[in-house]
């Protein structure tokens, strides 16, 4: 196999350098020009950028979990580590959460994102899907495929196919003109994500490769799987690149994908320098000596990497994903940091550092100072002093309510997200009769006659709650609060709300009133202050600030909820760890005064705690 030497590969920059000096009549000729493809090809066991040895130093960047302010900030931060390649996934979900046309503005400008690398002399490696995994939501699908629960998903299924298309026919014409081959900076873009893991479907591999050349994506097309001659043959395509994902020691890994492709170049498009966390586990993290070691041995063996992740990110929002282990559920924490080299506030990490060392000896890096820490808020801590029960606000935040014989789940009302509310009328008297509920995805708050009286979670199964109808009737709600979607494996039709039968004792129970609490509109809540209610609740507080700067949000003596600043959904804080703090960039801070909502689930703290410094476990 060719090896690379130390220090033969330019960078990113000094390749789109020379690329301008060719296209302003350098000295080389038109023939010359001619004879060297533009864009990322192979020969042999090594990459070629417009004719040059190319070897690709990457790192994951998902434009979608940090503020798009941030993205400059960065993506400097990458280059000063020593890459010269960005890669990103694109969540179809960020873009068209509704079925209707999807939206590529202000954050989700995703061409905004690859023009902004570009400037920061960075190539750019896209992976758009449809499916992406990256533990967030429903694996990058939108939560409108599920309107037919049992819907087939991510294989050779003319409906699946159908949306797949029309979604990338409004994605990847965005991408044409910014190709390397057209002189931009995408050098290559991967055909669906680890499909081995989940399917052996190549005609829907084809159908994808097909869809997309057929788009105007001319660049490399590679196939990314786990590292194992089962996952390699299901998931890769024969005319395509074939790359493996994997931690630790390369030797095995790169043994495997040799195996399985001995003409073509090692690439590790997952290296992965860390992990995500669950809600109620220990948090995830690395050695860094150990992840430097680890990326020598990757180089000295002439491959390219791709750190996954470079730079940690926030699941913002409703956006964290959740995982099924066996048939338990695991929901991910709102912390997408990864303990990567650089962290999801920007610190540059002692990882960062270690690494850097490493890819000295194979790169020229900038010479440049290191970026400084993003300033940071002081500590101080913030009253409540207004709330609201949320169910008293059903019909403020809903409106008119839908009717059904049976529960129905959310996204078959069109609601990719939020809570949704369930109510029916029992008739009786019957006394006193077990309640179940199935179908439930994934917690359900539960009211007998407006008092709660208990609480459903899809991880207990078996459970029942006791439900009293004494009169002529009693009113049963159930207040449903789902967390992430499956986004791995074949559990991946995980509609929330109830999608199974509420049962008292064997009588299904039927009649329902439905509403849709999506939260993306707070604004008409009518807030009062005096004794704070238990949850659930809403409650608003006020905080002053002179400069706006990165703050990490506390919640000591809370429970389980979800905030917004100034009206942005920062995400789920959970007291079941690990993630303790929650991420407020600078940017979503105004000077002066700014407005804190929280909904409480359960119980409500004494305040809320700005800290200066994040604590994710």
């Amino acid at each position: 196999m060719t090896q690379f030497s130390r220090r033969r590969f330019v960078s990113a920059a000094m390749v789109g350098a020379a690329s301008v000096g060719v296209a302003l009549g350098s000295g080389r000729s038109t023939l010359a020009q001619a004879e060297s493809p533009r864009g990322l090809t192979l020969r042999g066991n090594e990459f070629l950028l417009d004719g040059e040895p190319f070897r690709i130093l990457s790192g994951a960047f998902h434009y979608f979990r940090t503020h798009p302010k941030d993205w400059r900030d960065r993506l400097l931060r990458m280059r000063a580590m020593g890459l010269n390649t960005v890669e990103t996934y694109v969540a179809w979900n960020f873009h068209q959460p509704y079925e209707k046309k999807a939206d590529f503005t202000g954050w989700r400008d995703v061409a905004a994102f690859v023009r902004t690398a570009d400037e920061a002399g960075l190539k750019v490696i896209v992976r758009p899907g449809p499916y992406i995994c990256a533990e967030w939501d429903f694996g990058g699908l939108p939560a409108w495929l599920l309107k037919n629960k049992d819907a087939p998903l991510r294989r050779s299924d003319p409906a699946y196919e159908r949306a797949v298309d029309t979604w990338f026919a409004e994605l990847l014409p965005r991408f044409v003109d910014l190709q390397a081959t057209r002189g931009g900076p995408v050098i290559a873009m991967q055909v669906e994500n680890e499909y081995g893991s989940y399917d052996d479907d190549h005609a829907h591999l084809e159908h994808l490769r097909d869809t997309m050349r057929a788009q105007g994506i001319d660049s490399l097309l590679f196939c990314s799987n786990g590292a194992s001659q089962e996952a390699l043959e299901a998931g890769s395509l024969p005319d395509l690149l074939s790359t493996v994902n994997f931690a630790g020691d390369p030797t095995g890994p790169f043994a495997e994908l040799r195996k399985f492709q001995p003409d073509k170049p090692l690439f590790c498009t997952e290296f992965w320098d860390g992990w995500f966390d669950h809600w109620g586990e220990r948090h995830h993290t690395t050695d860094p000596a150990q992840t430097a070691a680890d990326v020598r041995k990757i180089l000295e063996a002439g491959a390219s990497i791709n750190f996954y992740m470079a730079v940690g990110g926030t699941n913002f929002g409703w956006d964290a994903g959740a995982n099924l282990h066996g048939s338990a559920y695991q929901p991910t924490v709102t912390s997408y940091d990864y303990d990567s080299p650089i962290s999801e506030s920007g610190e540059l990490t002692e990882k960062f550092h270690k690494v850097r060392e490493v890819l000295a000896e194979y790169t020229t890096l900038p010479n440049t100072p290191l970026p400084a820490t993003p300033r940071r808020m002081p500590a101080q801590k913030i009253t409540v002093r207004e709330s609201l029960p949320l169910m008293k606000s059903l019909d403020v935040l809903s409106g008119a309510p839908v009717h059904h014989t049976n529960p129905v789940h959310m996204e078959a009302l069109g609601q990719p997200h939020g809570l949704i509310h369930y109510r029916t009328r029992v008739r009786g008297p019957q006394g006193t009769r077990r309640l179940r509920i199935t179908g439930l995805g994934d917690r359900a708050l539960v009211y007998g006659d407006g008092w709660r009286i208990g609480t459903f979670d899809r991880n207990q199964p078996s459970h029942t709650v006791d439900f009293t109808v004494s009169g002529a009737s009693s009113t049963l709600d159930l207040l449903v609060d789902p967390t992430g979607r499956v986004n791995f494996g074949q559990g991946l039709n995980d509609p929330k709300g109830i999608s199974g039968q509420v049962l008292l004792d064997d009588a299904e129970l039927r009649d329902w009133e439905i509403r849709r609490l999506p939260l993306d509109d707070l604004s008409a809540l009518k807030f009062g202050s005096g004794s704070t209610p238990t949850g659930p609740a809403f409650h608003r507080a006020r905080i002053h600030v002179d400069t706006p700067a990165d703050g990490f949000l506390a919640f000591p003596g809370w429970d389980k909820g979800m905030v917004w600043l100034n009206g942005f959904a920062l995400g789920r804080y959970w007291s079941l760890g690990p993630q303790v703090t929650l991420y407020a960039p600078s940017h979503l801070w105004r000077r002066g005064r700014n407005e804190l909502v929280v909904l409480e689930m359960e119980r409500t703290g004494d305040g809320i705690e700005v800290r200066s410094a994040p604590d994710i476990g």
